[in-house]
């Protein structure tokens, strides 16, 4: 199941702090995908994601903001 998060005007650390809250009730194997425009997050995103357990299956550019979509792992 694919689940949104809008973190467009949050700086650093919120996008990830938000991303983590997110992430906890759902199953593994769901996705969140995240749209952020703080330039910090292209660095903290992909490095939450790996320090985490969780996949960065895309990241992208769409209208001035950076779109993650993040995997949930263990």
């Amino acid at each position: 199941m694919r689940h949104t998060l809008d973190a467009i005007g949050l700086l650093c650390p919120l996008p990830v702090l938000k991303a983590r809250k997110r992430l906890m009730p759902l199953d593994i194997g769901d996705e969140l995908e995240m749209r952020a425009d703080d330039p910090a997050a292209i660095i903290d995103v992909p490095h939450f994601c790996a320090e985490a357990g969780h996949v960065l299956i895309e990241s992208r550019e769409e209208d001035g903001a950076q779109i993650y979509v993040i995997r949930k792992g263990k």
